[in-house]
């Protein structure tokens, strides 16, 4: 007999019953006043964590990807994803050994699988291709929400990871927990930073160019909103100040200070965008002060010196190529295909800061101090650690790019100094100005193929196919959407 498929609905109502009376038990095993018990982490729970840190971390992030260029691996990869994260989640409840108390990623774990269910069943609704009656209006909404949620997992998937090892060891409790908060936050956004720097230099300059703004205007406006949350959050106003307290508080008024000026310089006078040095100026002054920031261990001290080095060197490199690489142009290649090498040290050292930070927490330091472990080793795991990430970033967005502009991974026959300076001249005449430089005629080619490739992922991801049996016009349109695609125009400009 055959059995028929699940129902998603029906998936998602047994894992919501069964996620309270899962929940992590043998908090009675852990002594009064710990985070842990003393036992050490069984196979169990460390192949929990290995399936987890799979799907979420690699899994869907690359199905995300392969959603969004439409490929036909989007949907079997997200499906094995789905069986290891639910696998996984219940192994979580299943270990023996080490014990944990009430914790943020016991809690937080039913909310990151409820969004993989729902996320689940949006997909199933829209692989239905239902398009009549309340159906037809709204699965635009439902394609949007579904694009939503998937590109929020990754972000969502991260700070889960970090409960995690936090839970693990019985960190960030009590005294301890708002320095660990300001260093898993603040070294997640120089990571998130560095991760948004290396999207915009490889497929995010058409967006850049269409926004009318310089990249300094969105990260002046960061480093200003940021500034003020942190003048008002370092110290507990009306307790007494300390010199930690000043030095955060301070910084956070330069930044303030500084994103302002970033914005205000990141035009013009007749409005068009113009490149600035102040968010690279504020990341260098920020490493300073992080570098001479005192700790109680030489460890430490030596870590967070190393952290704010890296960062100086970010700063200072992110001058360099606005200055002296890109002479103050948005890019060097408009698609992202060919920037130069230089271009790629100041996101990486952006994640290497980043990590370095959140590695520098005052309980990690006493474990390292605790266990003999120099600070030279433990420096190299961490940029090692950030190798990887960059590696893993600048995969997903190779699988994107050379599926949004397939003619940027062909070879193009090299010209003469002389062509060269015709095709400039040419572009000079015939081109746009934005940014103080002319936009040659592929370029805007370019920009026209982007803005088409991307409404058409917007709205035709899941809408593909979309409506068999539908009446002769709507077939028409399609038809007429189809040939008239960017990718069919190049098909045909090449036959």
């Amino acid at each position: 007999m055959m059995l028929s498929e699940p129902d998603p609905r029906g998936v998602l109502a047994v894992l919501l019953l069964v996620s309270p009376a899962l929940a992590h038990g043998g908090h009675e095993s852990v002594p009064e006043g710990s985070a842990i018990s003393g036992d050490p982490i069984d196979s169990t729970l460390w192949v929990h964590m290995i399936l987890m840190g799979f799907a979420f971390g690699i899994i869907f992030p690359l199905g995300m990807v392969l959603g969004v260029i439409r490929s036909r691996w989007h949907v079997p990869l997200q499906i094995v994803g789905t069986i290891i994260a639910v696998v996984a989640y219940f192994l979580g409840h299943a270990h023996k050994g080490r014990q944990f108390s009430k914790n943020i990623h016991a809690s937080f774990a039913n909310t990151l699988m409820l969004m993989m269910v729902v996320q689940v069943i949006i997909g199933v609704y829209l692989k239905l291709h239902l398009s009549k009656g309340i159906h037809g209006r709204i699965r635009r909404f439902i394609v949007i929400a579904h694009g939503v949620i998937g590109k929020a997992m990754p972000v969502v998937s991260w700070a889960q990871m970090l409960f995690g090892g936090i839970t693990a060891m019985g960190f960030c409790r009590d005294d301890h927990l708002g320095q660990c908060l300001a260093h898993f936050i603040m070294g997640s956004a120089f990571i998130a930073y560095g991760i948004m720097l290396t999207i915009l230099l490889l497929v995010g300059q058409f967006w850049l160019r269409r926004s009318g703004r310089s990249q300094e205007f969105f990260d002046s406006l960061i480093i200003a909103a940021w500034g003020c949350v942190n003048t008002f959050t370092e110290h507990r106003w009306g307790s007494d100040w300390g010199h930690n307290d000043l030095q955060h508080t301070t910084m956070g008024v330069v930044w303030w200070c500084a994103g302002l000026l970033g914005m205000w310089l990141s035009r013009k006078r007749n409005g068009q965008p113009k490149r600035n040095l102040i968010p690279a100026t504020v990341i260098l002054l920020t490493g300073y002060a992080m570098s001479a920031h005192p700790q109680h261990l030489a460890i430490s001290t030596m870590i967070h010196t190393i952290f704010g080095y890296t960062l100086m060197a970010a700063g200072v490199t992110r001058i360099i190529e606005i200055a002296f690489v890109l002479k103050d142009r948005g890019t060097l290649s408009l698609d992202g295909s060919d920037p130069n090498s230089f271009q790629y040290l100041p996101p990486f050292l952006l994640y290497a800061s980043g990590f370095l930070f959140m590695g520098a927490t005052e309980e990690q330091m006493q474990l390292l101090h605790d266990a003999g472990i120099t600070h030279v080793s433990y420096i190299l795991i961490l940029y090692s650690i950030a190798f990887i990430l960059f590696l893993f970033v600048n995969i997903l967005l190779h699988i994107y790019a050379v599926h949004a502009w397939p003619e940027s991974t062909k070879a193009s026959p090299a010209c003469s100094s002389g062509e060269e300076e015709a095709a400039q001249s040419t572009s000079r005449a015939n081109g746009s100005f934005r940014n103080g430089h002319a936009r040659s005629n592929s370029e805007a080619q370019h920009i026209h193929d982007a803005d088409a490739y991307e409404l058409e992922g917007l709205i035709s991801d899941e809408d593909e196919g979309k409506e068999i049996g539908e009446d002769h016009s709507i077939g028409s349109k399609r038809t007429t959407d189809e040939e008239s695609s960017p990718l069919v125009i190049k098909e045909s400009r090449r036959s």
